[in-house]
């Protein structure tokens, strides 16, 4: 028999313009002003102020242009001979400088890569964005979801993390190899997989770091013998293979010179005296605007109607302009909230830019400081920088986890890392430190935190263990 039920239920649904709004909020400078670009192309009703910048420039090249108008006026003040003729003979003052040879960024050559061993479009998509969000070294440093959720968010497509891995394992199959890996442990397993899998030793390699890499960090060199049924003799060889792998897929540019990429920031942190004053790099909301001539024509169409399609068409596209606009507003007012209240959070650290001041912080201290929700301020903090005083910040490197000392205050991990480096970097090449023997340093420096928690931090700073330094040095 056919019923009829009434269920009432809550859902949470998100407006088409709730999710532009959110792309705006994770826009970084540049992206945002090819957004801006493409929405004054597309839409006639917005227009923005010429920068005083601009209209200096464009008032100079004219001038520059009316100067030689009269160029024949100079035209044959030709150059006397005895100059051209000691020019041939002696070098001149000038030094002469030879175009620097362009190195090719690995990700355009990746992507080259792809194309041959792929033809779907889809993927190719895919494999692109997945390219640019490796790492200067080759790794992958996100995992898949939130790969996932930042492509979905940025092609308005929603995405899972599914539908990476085929791609991702088209791309950790091309040169060089390792790349695409999302650890140390699989960069190493790639290079070994490369290899002649009939060799004995790499056979042991591969099985030592798939079953016992967490025993090859914590150096339990007895048990992975037994385990393995190892001689010394046969382990020292299998460390001494592993140990000739790269580390990371892509090292440092021998050839040509690398052109300095341009940060541009997207805050600015000035210091006066005590007070640290903070603004955007560039505000946008301020220069744009929606046209009066077009909105006399949106009032004129409403008026007339005998064109009510065009008269839809000009209300949509004047109705775009003004959310457009607020957009930027709200955007560029949360974007300022945000960065107040983590420079209040870390006024000691701005000020003297030490790294040693950083206080532990998450997205959740600054979203209850705000009023506003956590991925907000993700997305606000995804990507961008701040210029301050004594250098450029990436902001997501502020939010760090806390480790309680023995004093009972809390500290930034970050400074526990530092701390490391500085250990690792004072120890004997020889004879290095273990990770017992580092628990013990940061002991000494107030530092009480467990092994596990050294060997990690160590892993996060690409830091091989003691037995790999050794052989290395």
């Amino acid at each position: 028999m056919l019923q009829q039920n009434l269920v009432q239920k809550q859902e949470t649904k998100i407006l088409p313009q709730q999710i532009q709004l959110l792309n705006l909020f994770h826009l970084n400078t540049i992206e945002l002003e090819h957004r801006i670009e493409q929405e004054l192309e597309d839409n006639p009703f917005l227009e923005k102020k010429e920068d005083e910048e601009e209209a200096a420039a464009d008032k100079f090249a004219k001038e520059q242009a009316q100067d030689y108008q009269d160029w024949e006026e100079y035209g044959y003040d030709d150059i006397p001979d005895y100059k051209m003729e000691y020019s041939n003979y002696l070098p001149d003052d000038e030094k002469t400088f030879s175009p620097m040879k362009a190195a090719t960024d690995f990700r355009e050559d990746l992507k080259k890569q792809f194309r041959l061993c792929c033809n779907d479009e889809k993927q190719t998509l895919l494999a692109d964005y997945l390219i640019d969000s490796l790492s200067d070294s080759g790794l992958l440093e996100i995992t898949l979801d939130k790969l996932a959720e930042e492509y979905s968010f940025t092609c308005k497509t929603w995405m899972e993390a599914e539908d990476f891995e085929p791609v991702l394992k088209v791309i950790q199959n091309l040169d060089p190899i390792g790349i695409g890996a999302r650890s140390i442990c699989e960069c190493l397993l790639l290079q070994l997989k490369a290899m002649n899998q009939k060799r004995p030793d790499v056979q042991k390699a591969i099985c030592l770091l798939k079953e016992h890499y967490q025993d090859l960090r914590n150096r339990n060199m007895d048990k992975i013998m037994e385990c393995l049924q190892l001689e010394e003799d046969e382990l020292k060889i299998i460390l001494e293979l592993v140990s000739s792998l790269k580390m990371k897929p892509v090292a440092e540019v021998q050839e040509g010179s690398t052109p300095n990429a341009h940060i541009i920031p997207d805050f600015l942190i000035v210091q006066e005296g005590d007070y640290l004053e903070v603004s955007l790099y560039n505000q946008r909301s301020s220069s744009l605007f929606i046209s009066r001539e077009w909105k006399e024509i949106v009032a004129d169409s409403q008026k007339n109607k005998k064109d009510a399609a065009a008269a839809q068409y000009l209300k949509n596209k004047y109705q775009s302009a003004q959310w457009f606009v607020s957009a930027i507003r709200q955007r560029e007012g949360t974007m300022l909230r945000i960065m107040k209240a983590i420079v209040n959070m870390q006024y000691d650290y701005f000020r003297e830019g030490d790294i040693k001041l950083l206080k532990p912080m998450i997205l959740k201290n600054i979203a209850d400081k705000t009023g506003v929700d956590i991925s907000t301020v993700s997305r606000i903090t995804c990507n961008k920088y701040v210029d301050t005083p004594f250098g450029m910040i990436l902001l997501k490197d502020l939010f760090t986890e806390g480790i309680i000392n023995e004093k009972g205050e809390a500290i930034s991990n970050k400074v526990i890392q530092v701390a490391i480096e500085d250990a690792i970097e004072k120890e004997d090449k020889k004879n290095p430190y273990t990770d017992q023997q580092l628990v013990a340093i940061l002991a000494k420096k107030g530092f009480s935190i467990a092994r596990r928690t050294v060997a990690k931090y160590r892993e996060i700073l690409q830091i091989p263990v003691a037995q790999m330094r050794s052989i290395w040095a």
